[in-house]
């Protein structure tokens, strides 16, 4: 059935739309062509203006001091949005940098700035791939077939992050099953509650755990990043409860969920297209130009909401102050004003503007970790891959914030 504008607009505030991609882009790709700055009124949602093209989502990130991510910086119920306002008045809101503006914003990103950068990243490099080697290990160990999503892609990047953080292993699963939750409050499997009060829940009982990590670290710092984040200053005094907690929050759940879905995305596009997993594997000098083909192709933050500061104009659009925008990266990925092709994957798409770490100032805190953890693993896997095939229906997460695919089953022979 064709879909009509505004059906298009509702669509992407649909949870169940994300788990299905023909559905979702047939949406956006209606949205680009006939309404790129679409006033959405979605029912249970306060309303908000759909920016899909890329070069608006640019303007509307390059200039962020007409554009700001508080007090609204994802698509949440009007029940959520309400229930946020409150705890935050109490002082009691999750406040990671997602939510943040300047000065605040400047400050807390420097807090873990120095973990990420390059130089960092080549340090921890080695370690990356001797835990991208033990997951291809276990796919071998595995006997030739394996639910992929949930057995290899989930745990992989999972360490890698709680291991830089400093967290026990021991820790892993509960960490593992509280960022399903979080991430995954509109899917049916992974939610904890059908009410807006118990996804909030997953909030304080992350809160309760990330509380008792500060003061441990503060007691006796120990030289890893969760010690850094805890002994942080700033504006000369050190974070207070609800802002550690938070920052531990946004690096141990984005730190993982994201890379996750697009290692299983990845992999599942290689399957798709033999032709690009031939090329990759006969060329593995592309795999940095792969690396980023993968990136755009599964975009795992679906959004996120800026509110207009005053009165603008937006692809010939009158925005006033107090209004909400989503910018939807899955539909600035696919903009066939930028990529030639774009539905088109190509392990060597060069140049490849995606803008799937965001833009300007609230760039990706972790983009050079997530490069690095991708081509470590599929430099590892790639060289060992004699043969790879679905061994059944891959199955999306629903979801409007972070997501990809939780199930991908699939039958391979390993070297």
């Amino acid at each position: 059935m064709t879909l009509t504008v505004d059906e298009a607009g509702r669509a992407i505030a649909d949870p169940k739309t994300y788990a299905d991609d023909r559905r979702l882009h047939e949406a956006l790709a209606l949205l680009r062509r006939e309404s790129p700055v679409h006033r959405v009124e979605a029912p249970g949602y306060n309303p908000f203006w759909a920016v899909t093209k890329h070069e608006d989502i640019m303007e509307v990130e390059r200039n962020h001091d007409r554009f700001l991510n508080a007090p609204r910086p994802l698509l949440a119920t009007a029940r959520f949005d309400e229930l946020n306002r409150s705890r935050a008045q109490d002082g009691i809101a999750l406040r990671t940098l997602i939510h943040m503006d300047d000065p605040d914003h400047r400050v807390f990103r420097a807090i873990g700035a120095d973990w990420f950068r390059p130089r960092a990243m080549r340090g921890l490099e080695p370690r990356v791939r001797e835990l991208a080697r033990r997951y291809v290990d276990r796919m071998a160990e595995a006997g030739g077939e394996c639910d992929f999503a949930r057995e290899v892609a989930a745990q992989f990047p999972l360490y890698v992050i709680l291991s830089l953080l400093g967290l026990p292993e021991s820790d892993f699963d509960r960490m593992l099953k509280l960022t399903q939750e979080l991430f995954g409050g509109d899917d049916d499997e992974y939610r904890r509650g059908a009410s807006e009060e118990e996804k909030l829940e997953v909030l304080l009982e992350f809160f309760a755990y990330f509380q008792e990590l500060t003061k441990e670290r503060r007691r006796n710092p120990t030289g890893d990043l969760a010690s850094a984040i805890a002994n942080a200053r700033v504006f000369g005094e050190p974070l207070n409860d609800f802002d550690t907690a938070s920052y531990y929050v946004i690096v141990a759940t984005a730190g993982h969920d994201t890379t996750s879905a697009t290692i299983t995305g990845g992999l599942h596009a290689l399957i798709e297209h033999p032709d690009q997993l031939d090329r990759l594997r006969e060329h593995p000098e592309l795999m940095p130009l792969a690396v980023d083909e993968m990136i755009r192709w599964v975009t795992p933050v679906k959004e996120f909401m800026r509110t207009a500061v005053h009165d603008t104009e937006l692809h010939g659009v009158q925005i006033h102050a107090g209004d909400s925008l989503l910018l939807s990266y899955p539909s600035a990925n696919r903009d066939e004003d930028v990529f030639d092709d774009p539905f088109r994957f190509d392990v060597g798409r060069d140049p490849n503007k995606h803008l799937a770490f965001g833009f300007g100032v609230h760039y990706c805190l972790g983009a050079a970790l997530a490069r690095v953890e991708l081509r470590a693993f599929f430099e590892e896997l790639l060289p060992r891959l004699e043969s790879i095939e679905l061994a059944g229906e891959p199955v999306g997460i629903a979801t409007t914030f972070v997501g990809g695919l939780k199930r991908l089953p699939v039958r391979y022979s390993l070297r």
